[in-house]
């Protein structure tokens, strides 16, 4: 998959949301987590995170929507049940992407919200556990932007798997000058 993502979370107050989310981040290859003003130990977090995740993805905390920093270029992409959200199945992932959810029993924040470039919403009959939310979005990012073969008409898995791009490079060999 090209370019990198990272996920976070703004407001979250229940450590095993923080956890999920930290840990299907890691699995998902997420480059960072982030949290902006969380209502939770972070210690707490490894109790639902039984990958450590915190000690392979790099995470970033935050007081508020005003002091989050992301990288250069990096597109913010709230993921919020609002009018203007764009449904997640017809988005398309930005290269540089950095996902922001909101917490439980709650939403992102209009601060949040005015920052953020894009903001998709996942089409169900309610909300879901943040922590799903965020794993649904980590996956639709890896099937649409990942390479995988298509699907097949008929049920069932392809026929064949997709070959890996094959890179022409050309090496210069060095020979012994006489």
């Amino acid at each position: 998959m090209r370019g990198y993502f990272g996920i976070g979370v703004e407001g979250i107050s229940k450590e095993q949301n923080v956890g999920t989310i930290a840990r299907s981040a890691h699995a998902f290859g997420a480059s960072f987590f982030f949290a902006i003003a969380p209502a939770v130990d972070i210690e707490a977090l490894r109790v639902s995170d039984t990958a450590d995740s915190f000690d392979h993805v790099p995470y970033h905390q935050y007081d508020s929507v005003a002091a989050m920093q992301l990288p250069q270029e990096c597109t913010l992409v709230g993921v919020e049940l609002i009018e203007e959200s764009v449904e997640l199945p017809s988005f398309r992932h930005p290269t540089r992407a950095a996902y922001v959810l909101g917490p439980e029993m709650g939403s992102l924040s209009p601060e949040m919200v005015a920052r953020c470039d894009h903001v998709v919403q996942i089409p169900m009959k309610f909300c879901v556990n943040v922590g799903v939310a965020g794993a649904l979005v980590m996956y639709d990012r890896m099937i649409s932007m990942g390479r995988f073969a298509e699907r097949p008409v008929r049920p069932g898995g392809p026929l064949h798997k997709l070959e890996a791009p094959k890179h022409n490079i050309r090496r210069k060999v060095r020979t012994k000058r006489k």
